[in-house]
């Protein structure tokens, strides 16, 4: 057991080293939550293997666990310094999610695949993450029970940039969101100052499509 647990830790260092220092990722909290966050648990058995590689992997449900490039970029948009309340539209495997726990002080994650957030829900508790929050909905409505956020980040592609969630980031809040077809998107940061919201965009990217009332009608793929 101490030998694959020390197997894990060496592959997570490698993949800190080489995928995610060479391209930019310099905040210090992402680096040491993804050197301490088991990616493996989060992957099906059979892909234990590839848990640690340089792209996403599927997940079931026709959802995928993103790149650990991607979740480190999209993380580090975020700018946490540790204090902050974070939504996180689509759970999936709850990877990206255990992630944002170890930067941020509350996290509450939305998942619509009931299967999808009751198997992350589980994985999460059982690696002991206690500031997290779960949710079955339609997560382009956000979780406007909990809003204002400091910080929203949407894991799947949205046609346009959702209203609701932007309604709920607080005066100088971030929202990292994927904006595009059903193929590809850019991944864009939007600040809200006041009335005032501005975008940047960042990189392109693909993701799943975001499926909801404010976004996909249905997957477009």
């Amino acid at each position: 057991m101490s030998d694959t647990k020390d197997k894990c830790a060496a592959a997570r260092e490698m993949m800190v080293a080489r995928q995610l220092i060479p391209r930019g990722i310099t905040d210090p909290r992402v680096l040491s939550a993804f050197r301490r966050v088991p990616r493996h648990r989060f992957v099906g058995g059979q892909l234990n293997h590839s848990a640690y590689e340089d792209h996403p992997l599927p997940i079931g449900e026709g959802q995928t666990i993103s790149q650990p490039y991607m979740v480190a970029c999209m993380t580090q948009c975020l700018q946490l310094a540790g204090g902050e309340r974070v939504l996180e539209i689509g759970t999936g495997s709850g990877y990206q999610a255990a992630i944002l726990a170890e930067c941020a002080r509350e996290v509450y994650t939305v998942e619509r695949v009931p299967a999808l957030a009751k198997k992350a829900e589980a994985i999460l508790g059982e690696l002991g993450y206690t500031n997290v929050r779960f949710l079955t909905a339609d997560g382009t409505e956000g979780w406007p029970e909990h809003a204002p956020y400091e910080g929203i980040i949407v894991t799947a592609g949205a046609p346009q940039i959702p209203k609701p969630l932007v309604e709920q980031l607080t005066p100088g809040g971030r929202l990292v969101i994927p904006v595009g077809g059903g193929w590809s998107q850019e991944l864009m940061v939007v600040r809200r100052e006041g009335d005032a919201v501005t975008e940047e965009p960042v990189c392109g990217c693909v993701f799943v499509p975001l499926v909801g009332k404010f976004g996909w009608k249905e997957d477009r793929r």
